[in-house]
């Protein structure tokens, strides 16, 4: 497994990537933005002109099986694919109810019950995504999930969404912002 990866989203006026919708599907959204940069770094530069930045880290699968985290690894394609010029965006943060249950209670909920990571398989290997964890960094959310895939590919990945979002992990979703994302043609 590879270290972890800081990894901050400055959602602004500049970055590689143009916004073009975002959507509180629950709770407070973000304030609007046109722009979404994404750094990689332990040492984050000094940006302008962003209204709002998220960080999250990239870490051990707490919630996979090793049988699982073998079948994403052999499916999943990297992130920066030429081809792949759409991107979500996805910051969610549950309850206080998801959080006081036990490690083993909320993979039961999120996998032998809602399937998650089952649904996601499913969308591989055209869409990438990787998870980033930002609880215990005290950010506005629980985790942040980047997807990228091509742009013929949106209609699965929206697909995959509604199918995620109709379980019952959802229901202790608090917040919850969609933005959407095209990288434009160099």
């Amino acid at each position: 497994m590879s270290p972890p990866l800081m990894v901050r989203f400055h959602g602004g006026a500049a970055g590689a990537w143009r916004v073009t919708r975002m959507h509180a599907l629950a709770g407070a959204p973000l304030p609007a933005v046109a722009r979404l940069a994404v750094e990689e770094s332990a040492d984050p530069s000094p940006v302008a002109g962003i209204a709002w930045s998220l960080r999250g880290s990239t870490g051990n699968l707490r919630y996979t099986s090793r049988v699982e985290a073998n079948s994403l690894a052999m499916r999943q394609q990297g992130l920066a694919r030429p081809d792949a010029r759409r991107a979500a965006l996805i910051p969610i943060r549950k309850n206080a109810a998801w959080w006081a249950l036990a490690q083993d209670e909320r993979r039961a909920i999120l996998e032998e019950e809602s399937r998650h990571i089952a649904i996601g398989m499913d969308y591989l290997p055209a869409i990438a995504r990787r998870l980033h964890h930002c609880r215990e960094l005290g950010e506005p959310f629980d985790f942040l999930t980047w997807f990228e895939y091509a742009p013929e590919h949106e209609p699965a990945f929206d697909e995959m969404l509604e199918r995620l979002r109709a379980q019952r992990e959802w229901h202790f979703v608090e917040r919850e912002v969609d933005i959407r994302l095209v990288r434009d043609a160099a």
